[in-house]
């Protein structure tokens, strides 16, 4: 064989292997699922065979039956019991299964069996589509790092990476762990993190995630964080608390059926010997009754009534960029009657940007977009830079000014040389106070009047133009803010931004009610006025200086792109930073409360009517099974509703 077939060869087994890896992963999170059903076709055959088959046969097909379907459901329940020292459903079940052999209905018992052990793999079916929002993030996060060390590169686990280590992140792949870049410049592509489409241009100084893509360029990065506090790890841990977090129905549910079965089991205990002393029953037909009741009086829907529905609408939430702590969390959401929000990165983008800029008809105003644009890109103070990309965005390329003598003057501006004459960019106490307030016919009241911050630009001795800069509302905001309103719910923004600029954006974004000049103390302080003015109220915040309201609110839900400590304290996160959204999971929380509902009471009135019908001996044990492990299917698969 030569090289080429061999490789053809090696590339076949390779895929094979692959396939075979896959085939047993998929088996595997099937199990349940597929021991059921076997469990099921060993009771047909056992059934329609009946006749033909010898004794001892009959009976082993059944045990067989009962190991397969039963083994699953019997270890959880005696695992469980032996751990919480308490009784269970699944051991209700063990019992009900042995009860009904004990009679001489074999194959009652054994299709009892098998419905438990189907309605059981459904409810797995639902915990493992959830888990999925879990593994999809995973599958994202990088296990290797290029790592720079002594002019060295070296292949290493993410793992072992350690805070300033330098790591080489190649144009196409995905960034390992958070951190700045030190050299070069790409586009990154955040959606991971954001789940915006469009690429974030990132350039020496810039942060970077874990989880992102570099799509163009080679980046050089300092680890800044370590890599398992990464914000795509918190991103996961926040999906996996989802999963253990249970609502208050479901912890009540929990309490109700501990008391409930050893109830069942008082109650079956009695039925088997009253009936005969007392109503002149045979003794086989009181012990016949009492295992129907054992079946019958099965907390199983009702159990199965809540985790199922809870599970499905936390991961539908989770494929749509909502992410929920747990399952109480999103309970509590449909019951919300006010929502405060802060202003800052959560009702606007949290970036100041150019709205105006004017300028002296004495200059060249591409010279003058030039010469600012060089200077500004020299500052980190984030009006600069969005001056520097309004001046790169109108005058093209600014590599070609030459700056010099670049001076700061803190809160005020910067001066510098560009172009042969001496530029000074700040406030208008900065540049002179008489000049700015009279530069184009007094436009510096009226751009301050609409709660823009402005700042002037002078050459020489003269001013020549003027910049108006304004965090924006988001596109989305308003939107979320008239949903919200016609949902019902108040909207109330809490800021630490002065009057002027408050009232500018809640009128914008349409608010029903503002409050400005809000230290952090003071937003926990209306938080708790409104909880007892309005009841239940949401807060959104992205800041450090929010985690306290959120802490506050019944449910605090934090921006996506917020800081670590809002992520943290907040029970529900916006990936998207979409407000949105937020009305779009009110409604999918009424609609998980409602399935819910219909759950309980569904599988109470079953109960109810098989206790009923037994005690008047109108169901035997094969319909009892049916009735009440077919209720147990029903509810699952109406919680399973709550995916989509």
């Amino acid at each position: 064989m030569d090289i080429k077939e061999n490789a053809i060869h090696s590339g076949t087994a390779n895929e094979r292997t692959v396939s075979t890896k896959i085939g047993i992963g998929r088996m595997k999170e099937h199990i349940e699922l597929i021991a059921a059903l076997i469990s099921g076709i060993l009771i047909l055959i056992t059934w329609t065979m009946g006749d033909y088959l010898s004794d001892t046969l009959w009976v082993t097909l059944h045990l067989i039956a009962f190991a397969i379907g039963g083994y699953a459901k019997a270890k959880e329940g005696i695992t469980e019991t032996i751990r919480t020292k308490k009784l269970n459903v699944e051991i209700l079940m063990i019992f009900a299964a042995i009860g009904s052999v004990a009679i001489g209905y074999w194959t009652e018992g054994a299709i009892l069996i098998f419905i438990f052990a189907l309605s059981g793999a459904l409810e797995t079916y639902s915990m493992n589509k959830s888990n999925k929002a879990i593994s999809s993030l995973m599958d994202l996060q990088p296990e290797e790092a290029l790592r720079i060390r002594g002019g060295n590169e070296t292949v290493v686990p993410v793992s072992e990476l350690k805070l300033d280590d330098l790591i080489l992140i190649r144009a196409g792949e995905r960034i390992p762990a958070d951190g700045m870049i030190v050299k070069g410049s790409s586009s990154v592509d955040e959606s991971t993190i954001t789940g915006e489409s469009m690429p974030v241009n990132k350039l020496k100084s810039n942060e970077v995630f874990s989880g992102t893509v570099a799509l163009d360029g080679t980046l050089t990065v300092k680890i800044t964080t370590k890599p398992n506090e990464t914000l795509f790890q918190k991103i996961i841990q926040l999906v996996q608390s989802a999963q253990e977090e249970k609502s208050p129905s479901q912890l009540f549910i929990e309490k109700f059926e501990s008391s409930y079965v050893y109830i069942v089991l008082i109650v079956v205990a009695i039925m088997m010997f009253l009936p005969y002393f007392a109503f002149g029953w045979s003794l086989s037909d009181s012990i016949y009754r009492a295992m129907v009741l054992l079946v019958v009086a099965s907390p199983c829907a009702l159990v199965a009534s809540i985790s199922p529905a809870t599970l499905s609408a936390i991961s539908n939430a989770a494929k749509k960029g909502v992410l929920f702590k747990g399952g109480m969390h999103i309970e509590n959401l449909s019951e919300i009657k006010a929502i405060t929000l802060d202003k800052t990165g959560t009702l606007t983008n949290g970036k100041p940007i150019v709205t105006d800029a004017l300028f002296t008809s004495d200059y060249d105003q591409t010279q003058i977009l030039s010469a600012i644009g060089a200077i500004e890109s020299e500052s980190i103070h984030p009006l600069a830079k969005a001056i520097t990309a309004y001046c790169e965005e109108n005058a093209g390329n600014l590599n070609h000014v030459e700056v010099l003598n670049m001076k700061n003057s803190s809160g005020e501006g910067v001066s510098a040389e560009a172009f042969h004459k001496k530029w000074k960019i700040g406030k208008a106490d900065f540049v002179g106070k008489e000049a700015a307030e009279d530069f184009q016919n007094g436009a510096l009241a009226e751009l301050a009047s609409e709660g823009k911050t402005v700042t002037f630009a002078k050459a020489d001795e003269e001013i020549v133009a003027v910049f108006a800069l304004k965090d924006t509302v988001r596109q989305t905001t308003k939107k979320a803010i008239t949903k919200l309103k016609n949902n019902g719910i108040t909207t109330i923004m809490l800021t630490g931004d002065n009057e002027l600029t408050a009232k500018a954006v809640a009128e914008e974004a349409g608010i029903d009610h503002y409050i400005a000049n809000c230290l952090p103390e003071d937003k926990v302080e209306h938080v708790k006025k409104f909880r007892e003015k309005y009841g239940k109220i949401a807060m959104v915040g992205d800041g450090i200086n929010d985690a306290p309201a959120l802490a506050s609110a019944n449910v605090g839900i934090a921006m996506g792109e917020g800081t670590d400590i809002a992520l943290e304290t907040a029970d529900v996160v916006l990936m998207k930073n979409d407000l949105s959204k937020i009305t779009n999971s009110i409604h999918l929380s009424s609609r998980m409360n409602r399935v819910i509902k219909q759950n309980i009471v569904f599988s109470l009135s079953v109960i109810t009517v098989l206790i009923i019908s037994n005690y008047f001996q109108l169901i035997d044990l094969p319909l009892g099974v049916i009735g009440h492990e077919g209720s147990t299917i029903l509810v699952i698969l109406n919680g399973l509703r709550l995916l989509k």
